[in-house]
């Protein structure tokens, strides 16, 4: 068992918001299990299709003789599941890189890629941290300034609004 991602490639480390997942792949009978618990017993129950995309997209023959190991880890409801369904995604192309053969890889890749660019490619926004003098990260107080106008411009406004009637 390695505890690099860099030595191991079947191995993948994803952070999402707050939310990290660490997914092993290695030979075995079909087994996807997370923080321990079957893939089936993920909570909430809404958000359970998220985590089963990987596998429906790439089809469960991909799946058949793999065993995934996920272990997830701060972060909301909602980033772990992101963060687990993107680190099944990568840990299994990873696996049929390393151990099938590239040219499935490559496919698989392009099957997921396909269906969401997300299950392979990490979200990059994150908060921007909130700047004194405002409420927010941008939000400010508005300004209620009037521009003073000429004397000419209020005559020939004036006049414009008195030839309307």
């Amino acid at each position: 068992m390695c505890y690099y991602t860099s030595a191991c490639p079947d191995v993948y480390s994803i952070p999402f918001q707050t939310a990290t997942a660490v997914a092993h792949a290695r030979e075995g009978k079909g087994l996807i299990r997370i923080n321990g618990s079957p893939i089936n017993l993920v909570q909430p129950e809404i958000l359970r299709f998220k985590v089963y995309e990987p596998v429906l997209v790439a089809g469960e023959d991909t799946f058949a003789n793999i065993d995934v190991r996920v272990r997830v880890k701060g972060g909301g409801h909602t980033s772990q599941i992101y963060a687990i369904r993107q680190a099944i995604s990568k840990a299994v192309v990873a696996y049929y890189a390393k151990y099938v053969d590239a040219f499935s890889a490559i496919e698989l890749k392009k099957k997921l890629v396909a269906y969401d660019r997300t299950l392979l490619i990490a979200d990059p926004r994150r908060m921007e941290p909130k700047k004194f003098g405002g409420a927010g990260a941008r939000a400010r107080r508005q300004k209620r300034w009037v521009q003073p106008m000429s004397l000419e411009n209020f005559i020939i406004t004036s006049l414009s609004l008195l030839s309307y009637r």
